[in-house]
């Protein structure tokens, strides 16, 4: 078994502060809170007290890694685990198709398996099998650039996308990761520069030839990106037209930009339409450009987000690197492909989509934790498991683990959440009550009386919660 020390550079850390983000793990519709056939999606109440009643880091100063996680601190046995978790698994909201495994970070050692090799429906926890492929393509320093370009006449300028989908409608903002480069800068840019040349009208058009592909799955139930569950797949867009539940994107984000950056030309004083998408001439002269975020960034806040979108946006542009075609499917064989290149077993995976929101995708949770600890030998999927969601904090978890009998995990766990009709998962590493770091990956599929998400949400919450509490040794 691959040794997992480098995923102690994803530990949790204590990140009091952290903004309430929308999300969408914890939302109805596809993540429901009964088991209803289709998606209504509501916005979650967040829970202002909830950084008041966490538990802190053991061992740790506030916002740094945990120190004590590695080999020196005191191994849980697989009896104690065994003993410790029995009764959280033995809850009724777990009974059904049940995925667990739990294995020492330090050494690998397998301390709890329950049906590790059972196909299951992982949910969003397939962005940690997607992201590690992402990751394992781009370089840490790895930025998308976009540019405007002169076109086949003075008259002309093409807005070339260049995989940049969180572009700030104004200046580019430096310490964000959605917004670092903005569409403002490139207005004000192209404008000087065609002032500068006596130019005052304008056709602009969108060389869209960057990782082209479908804006939605076909395995996706159509309800999903009119009701905010999630945005179209697009190799441009801007960061203020993310979804979030309720409030969809729209449906053509590169057509979005283009109308905005006409618009930002007429403000700038220039006569400007939008024609219709067309590749930039060979060589041309470049008028304005802007650099985005760095992509391990993108896939660390894809992953506290669960972005949908933002994920099948990252995939495509890695497999694309590589010569694969077009297509969720493709995307997702490309994924699978790079994860066997990596020394994962793959036996069971099959897979429809990056995201997790096709129910055709079936992950052992085995699998998961076989990718979690890929951060040993990929720095790109260590940084960006880095910025997983914080139980109690951040993300998809910011709102969970503040119940009196699972707060003990807030600020102890980080990780990724899973949520359809019907599935629940979460995935990440958890800091013993003796210092020691475990990855953990559990995925349920159920339904029934009892079984909703609320339910399954808090029992899989307390299971993590006992792992937390207990040396089990």
């Amino acid at each position: 078994m691959r040794r997992v020390v480098a995923v102690a550079g994803a530990v949790v850390l204590l990140l009091a502060g952290y903004a309430t983000l929308d999300v969408y793990d914890v939302v109805p519709g596809v993540l429901t809170l009964a088991n209803t056939p289709d998606p209504t999606p509501t916005t979650p109440t967040p829970t202002p007290s909830a950084t008041a009643t966490v538990a802190q880091p053991r061992d740790a100063d506030a916002g740094m890694p945990l120190a004590a996680s590695g080999q020196q601190q005191p191994a849980p046995s697989a009896a104690g685990v065994q003993a410790a978790t029995a009764g959280a698994l033995a809850d009724p909201a777990l009974a059904g198709r049940l995925g667990v495994t739990v294995r020492d970070a330090a050494t690998g050692t397998h301390l709890l398996d329950v049906g590790p090799d059972a196909p299951l429906i992982p949910a969003s926890n397939l962005k940690l099998l997607s992201g590690a492929a992402v990751a394992a393509t781009f370089p840490v320093d790895v930025t998308f650039t976009t540019r405007v370009v002169q076109g086949a006449d003075p008259g002309r300028v093409v807005l070339v996308a260049g995989g940049d989908t969180l572009l700030n409608p104004g200046p580019g903002n430096p310490h964000a990761v959605a917004g670092r480069a903005g569409l403002g800068d490139l207005v004000s840019g192209t404008a000087s520069a065609l002032k500068a040349k006596g130019v005052t009208s304008v056709v602009a058009s969108l060389d869209l030839t960057h990782a082209p592909g479908p804006l939605l799955a076909p395995t996706w139930p159509p309800a999903f990106r009119p009701t905010g569950i999630t945005g179209a797949v697009a190799s441009i867009g801007l960061s203020s037209q993310r979804v979030t539940p309720g409030h969809p994107g729209p449906a053509d984000p590169a057509a979005a930009v283009g109308a905005a950056f006409v618009a930002g030309l007429a403000a700038q004083g220039m006569k400007a339409t939008l024609a219709a998408p067309a590749a930039a001439p060979e060589g041309a002269l470049t008028l304005a450009t802007v650099t985005s975020a760095p992509v391990v960034d993108q896939l660390g806040l894809a992953l506290q987000d669960s972005d949908d979108a933002l994920t099948e946006s990252l995939t495509r542009q890695a497999a694309y690197t590589k010569g694969t075609p077009p297509g969720f499917a493709e995307a997702a064989a490309f994924v699978r492909t790079t994860l066997a290149g990596l020394g994962v077993n793959l036996t069971g995976v099959s897979t429809a989509d990056a995201s997790g929101l096709s129910r055709e995708n079936i992950v052992p949770a085995r699998v998961v934790a076989d990718v979690i600890a890929l951060g040993q030998q990929l720095p790109s999927f260590n940084h960006a498991m880095q910025e997983m969601a914080v139980a109690g904090l951040s993300g998809t978890l910011e709102d969970r683990f503040v119940a009196p009998d699972t707060h003990t995990a807030a600020g102890l766990f980080r990780g990724k959440t899973g949520t359809l009709t019907g599935v629940n998962a979460l995935g990440g590493t958890v800091v013993t009550a003796d210092g020691r770091l475990l990855v953990v990956d559990i995925i349920s599929n159920t339904d029934g009386p009892g079984r909703g998400t609320t339910a399954v949400r808090a029992a899989l919450d307390r299971f993590v919660a006992v792992l937390a509490s207990c040396g089990c040794r």
